[in-house]
């Protein structure tokens, strides 16, 4: 989910004929919602499951990252977005953000350590 959101519609939605800046925030605002609440729910269940079997250290570091990179895009940079994403809409010509690429940054560690986390189970055989 996140490699087909964040990676190919978030940035080839803006490509397609008629879609403005403002168009495009307001889509991207409802579509990020809900891949992060999504990812929010498989977080809890990826947690649980960690926490009922007997995983070794390298799971229990990689589904901590994920999940702790997860924590950081929605409590401290998705917020910052938002009230950028809500000044655009309301007609202000702002420049690019920095902040976006943190909010990129975020997303290609987690990818990176959900990889690794499954990798690392099948590898393990649990």
């Amino acid at each position: 989910m996140v490699l087909a959101i964040s990676f190919l519609e978030a940035p080839l939605k803006f490509r397609a004929p008629g879609v403005t800046i403002p168009l495009g925030l307001g889509i991207g605002r409802i579509v990020f919602r809900a891949l992060n609440a999504v990812e929010a729910v498989l977080a809890v269940v990826l947690v649980t499951a960690v926490v009922r079997t007997s995983p070794t250290v390298p799971v229990i570091v990689t589904t901590v990252l994920a999940a702790l990179l997860l924590a950081v895009q929605l409590a401290a940079v998705r917020p910052v977005l938002n009230r950028r994403s809500d000044r655009v809409l309301a007609g202000e010509q702002l420049p690019r953000s920095r902040v976006h690429l943190a909010y990129v940054a975020c997303e290609i560690a987690k990818v990176v350590a959900l990889l690794t986390l499954g990798v690392t189970v099948l590898g393990s055989g649990a």
